[in-house]
This record gives C-alpha cells, structure tokens and sequence, in this order.
C-alpha cells in the first residue's frame, strides 16, 4: 500500500507530527497539535562533507601518516565506514549520505553531534530499530495505521456521546414537566375522546371478535386536540432552548454537563439566527409527529448522526449552523481567600 505524501503523526512519537515523502520522512518533527505548512518542510543546507586529510602526492600520506610541514593527518576514527564521498550510499560531490528504504542508516555515518550524523538513541528523533521496544512501523509498512489527533476548535476538547446524551435527557425532562403544566388538560380531553375506542377494542379482543365494524370512532375535536398539543409542546421547546443557546450555547442540560456549543469559525456566542436555525432541524419535526410519527423518524436520525460523523462529531443540526459542541474547561484561577482579618488592599 502507498501512502501519499504528507504530514502524519510519527509513529514513534505520537507528540510530533513529520512530513512523508512517499518513501521516508523529511525535515524535523513539529509538535502534533501545531499547524503544518503547506507541503514538504524547507530543505536544510547539506553539511559541510567532513575528509580525512588533504590530499597529497601518490604514494604519501595516508591514515597515521606525516605531510612534510604539517601535523599527521587523521582519518575517520576505527570502527567507521569511509569517509564521505568514497563509500556506498554517499551522494555525489560529497553530499549527505543517502538514507535506504523506511530510514535505514548509510554505509558511513559521522559521531553523533557532528553535520550529518543521525540522532543518538535518547535523544529527539531517534526511532529505534525494527523489532526493538518503541519501536514503530512507518507509513505503508504492514501493521501500520494512520491516526490523526483528534481536532480541537478553538483549543477545546469535543464532547463526548455520553455527555450529550445526558444533556439531553436532562433538558427533555424539564421539557416533560413544563408540558405536563401547559399541555395536561389538552392531553386529558384528548385521551377521554379516544377512551371509547380502545375499551371496545379490548372487549371484543376479550371475546375472539377481530372485526372493526361498529367501533365508536371519536369525532374531528380530538385531531384538533392533538394539533394543539403538539403546537403548544414545539413553543415550549423553542421558548426553552433558543434564548439560552443563543446567549452562552448552553441549556440547563449542557451546563449540568460542562458543555457547550460553539461556531466552528470563532469561540463566540452563537446569537439568536445561527440557535434558531441549529433548533428548527431539531425540534420543528415535532409538528410532523401527526403525520405518522415521521417529525419522530427525523428527530431520531438527527440525534443519532453524531455517532457517525467523524471527527467533528457534528449532528445534523451541528452541520446546517456550523457549529460544534466542546467541553467547558474547569476554573484553574487561585480560589477565593476567606481571611476576613486583612481586606483587600491592606497587607498583614
């Protein structure tokens, strides 16, 4: 599998980010959170090639020999390659060595510290070698999976399912008993008009007689209870939800739970146009629950959209007003003192 090039998070360190090139990594990692720039990272100038000693006429100085005039010259201390410019994997005119597939080191690789060498283990960007602990595939390689951090708008967690679920059945009981107080007497006639429906019903289900002939359907005032019902609980919900997420993003529910929605443009109140069209998805359908219960079906849908909607997590009312719904973060100022024997202002 080919990965394209890009910036991706480094597998051996999920603090950084790196750009890769198709085949490895280039430039030095950057923090994950931060912002990449738009394609590969600015090449850095190719160090200076390190020789061994200058060169002298055939058959003179080598390793540990002696220029006339001058102090013996050293070459690459033992245990190293050739130096660079004379072994495989150095580039031509003396150039930084060519690393192989997935980084491998090249045939010559001066001290640690020195232009050109690769990173000590330790120290920042050093991956240690396949099948050794911390060790991490890199893009394309068998195993390995791309995960992005998760986003922040605005430097601010997202809100997590539960949460919101929460809020919500904390808002919808509020909602509940406001309408038991406005809705209770509609609801009563409305039930008293269907009441002689439903114990015929069970009568003849009582008996084994399935037939409908004869059933004492109730007359045209309970569709009219039932508009006024659904009318009066959709104001409720409006009156309820609007003004509050317009002014601070925030119900009774939301802020039971540390949460608020927010624009995805700026950390701003939302205002009363962008909390009227973010409710309207939402709680408009419940005018439709005459129509065969399908102001419920898209309610349902809407309240379930989050769970697929990555990585925003956006309901579909989220979407139409561009918003999200993040975290409050918890006060971190110094607490109120309670010495009442020094005011304010005077020192003790």
């Amino acid at each position: 599998m080919s990965v394209q090039p890009g910036w991706y998070v480094d597998p051996a360190d999920r603090e950084t980010q790196r750009y890769w090139d198709g085949e490895g990594w280039l430039g030095a990692p950057i923090p994950a959170d931060a912002t990449p720039p738009d394609g590969p990272p600015p090449v850095e100038p190719p160090p200076a090639p390190v020789t061994s000693a200058a060169p002298a006429a055939a058959g003179t100085s080598g390793p540990g020999t002696v220029a006339p005039g001058g102090p013996p010259q050293q070459g690459p201390p033992p245990g190293y390659g050739p130096p660079p410019g004379q072994g495989p994997g150095w580039g031509p005119q003396g150039g930084p060595p060519a690393w192989g597939p997935q980084g491998g080191p090249p045939a010559w690789a001066p001290p640690g510290g020195q232009p050109g060498s690769a990173p000590l283990p330790g120290q920042p960007g050093w991956v240690p070698p396949p099948g050794q602990p911390g060790w991490a595939p890199p893009p394309g390689h068998p195993g390995w999976s791309m995960r992005l951090p998760e986003p922040r708008p605005h430097g601010l967690r997202l809100a997590g399912y539960g949460r919101r679920f929460v809020a919500r059945l904390i808002d919808f009981g509020l909602l509940f008993a406001l309408n038991i107080v406005a809705n209770g007497w509609f609801v009563w006639r409305w039930v008293q008009e269907w009441t002689p429906y439903w114990q015929e019903i069970f009568r003849r289900a009582a008996r084994g007689d399935t037939s409908a002939e004869g059933l004492p359907l109730p007359d045209q005032q309970a569709n009219s209870l039932l508009v006024v019902i659904l009318l009066v609980a959709t104001a409720l919900w409006l009156a309820y939800e609007v003004p509050a997420m317009a002014a601070g993003g925030q119900t009774v529910g939301k802020r039971v739970m540390r949460i608020r929605a927010v624009p995805t443009a700026a950390d701003q109140p939302l205002g009363m146009g962008r909390a009227l069209g973010r409710w309207s998805l939402l709680g408009l359908p419940t005018l439709l629950w005459y129509c065969a219960g399908i102001g419920l079906v898209v309610q349902l849908v809407d309240a379930l959209s989050p769970l697929f909607d990555h990585p925003l997590r956006q309901a579909l009312h989220d979407k139409r007003a561009q918003t999200v719904v993040v975290e409050v973060p918890h006060p971190t100022g110094p607490a109120p003192s309670n010495d009442r024997n020094h005011p304010p202002g005077d020192t003790p």
